[in-house]
This record gives structure tokens, C-alpha cells and sequence, in this order.
């Protein structure tokens, strides 16, 4: 079992959690009429700011609103799913080395609805494995039974891996921390991801400070066409 407990499984009632449905939310729209939203990769500009916790709490949301979702660790540098759940790590790239399915190393109902691929061994070419054909077949060869497949990459600003499978996925959510880095680099972001020929279905503005005084929580997402939702909870 998870070695935390995420505040959407823990305090389901809390604005953040309200803030991650909104999330929710608003992919639901995305996906409206015959566009495609399924496979959805999450990248930030630097790290530490956030998205692999953006990515893990919008899975259990997901979950709880009986979506059978796959979070899958693609952050073949610095993984941190294993740990983060207390998961053996067999996962991603054994199915490289031992010719696997991806059905052959997900790690199931780690929370409701919710199955876990973790990194697997770091591998010496994270760059190649993950612009390979055969992550192209492994993904699709799960893709049926999945409502939602999360794929959590390394940050934009560090290396490209985020935009090679940014490219082949349905869209891709940049998540922001608040405070962490300069409006200059979360431009520099957004630019690499729009030079790879991705959907940039949004950004999650994350760490926003909560306003203890009348009690309001603010949290911001922008949406494809950089129009700013505000969410207000008392």
C-alpha cells in the first residue's frame, strides 16, 4: 500500500480535492463530441513543482468517479511512483528488456478504479524506449481497457522526453508551480512542447498559496485556449 496518503483519498472534502475534480472536470469537456481524450501525458518546466503529485491525486479523483484509470511512470531518470505507493519496482522498461506486455507488469487497484505501471530499472536511453514503436504498441495494447492512461514524464526544461511522447499522445497538461519558476521559463516550456507538435490541453497553476483570511482557497487552470477558470471555495 501507498507509503502517503493522498489528500484525495484522504480529505475528500478539502478544496484541493474539489480543485482536482475540477480538473476532472474540465478533461470531461475536453473529450466532448468526437475529440479523443484519452491518453494524457503530464509534464512541468523544472522540477519539483509538483506533477507527479497533479498526476497521482487527478488518478484517484478519477477513480472515484468509476473511471478505470492507468498511471503509468515514464520518468526513466527520476522515478518516483514506487516509492511514492510502496510498489515493487518491476514495470516499463522490464517490458523492454524481457520483451513483456504492459498488461504483464501493471500492479492493480492500488486505490479504487486505479492500476499503477511503475519506471522499472533506469535504463541507459530513456529517450529512445520511450520514441520507440514499442511504446507506441505497449500503450495501445492496454489502451481498451482504460478510460484514462496518465503518463507521468520529466520536465520539459530538462530533457525532450516529455514532447517525444507528448507528440504521439491525445494532449498534454503543463503543470506550474506557483513561486517555483519565472513566467520566462513557463513560456520556454510551453514553447518546446508547441515546437514538438503536441496538444497542450492546459495548465495546472499548482502550490497556490490558500488565503486564511474569510477562509478561500484560489486554484487556477487555463485551458487550451489560455482562457483563466478561477475555483473559490469558502
Amino acid at each position: 500500500m501507498a507509503e502517503i496518503s493522498f489528500i484525495t483519498d484522504r480529505d475528500k472534502l478539502s478544496p484541493i480535492s474539489e480543485a482536482y475534480r475540477a480538473i476532472r472536470t474540465n478533461l470531461q469537456f475536453a473529450a466532448a463530441g468526437d475529440k479523443k481524450v484519452k491518453t494524457i501525458v503530464f509534464t512541468s518546466a523544472l522540477p519539483s513543482e509538483g506533477k507527479s503529485t497533479t498526476d497521482t491525486n487527478l488518478a484517484i479523483v478519477m477513480g472515484q468517479d468509476n473511471k478505470r484509470v492507468l498511471l503509468v511512470d515514464c520518468e526513466l531518470r527520476r522515478p518516483v511512483m514506487h516509492r511514492r505507493f510502496g510498489l515493487p519496482n518491476r514495470g516499463l522498461t522490464n517490458c523492454f528488456a524481457d520483451d513483456l506486455k504492459l498488461a504483464d507488469v501493471i500492479q492493480h487497484d492500488i486505490y479504487p478504479n486505479l492500476d499503477v505501471v511503475t519506471s522499472g530499472p533506469i535504463p541507459p536511453n530513456p529517450a529512445e524506449l520511450l520514441g520507440s514503436p514499442k511504446m507506441q504498441e505497449l500503450l495501445q495494447g492496454v489502451e481498451d481497457d482504460y478510460d484514462y492512461i496518465l503518463l507521468d514524464l520529466p520536465p520539459i526544461l530538462v530533457v525532450t522526453d516529455a514532447a517525444i511522447v507528448g507528440s504521439k499522445a491525445d494532449g498534454v497538461i503543463l503543470v506550474v508551480g506557483s513561486g517555483d519558476i519565472s513566467p520566462d521559463e513557463a513560456r520556454q516550456a510551453k514553447a518546446l512542447l508547441e515546437k514538438g507538435n503536441v496538444n497542450i490541453l492546459g495548465v495546472v497553476l499548482n502550490k497556490v498559496p490558500q488565503r486564511h483570511q474569510g477562509g478561500y482557497y484560489y486554484y487556477y487552470y487555463y485551458d487550451e485556449n489560455h482562457e483563466k477558470h478561477k475555483k473559490q471555495k469558502s
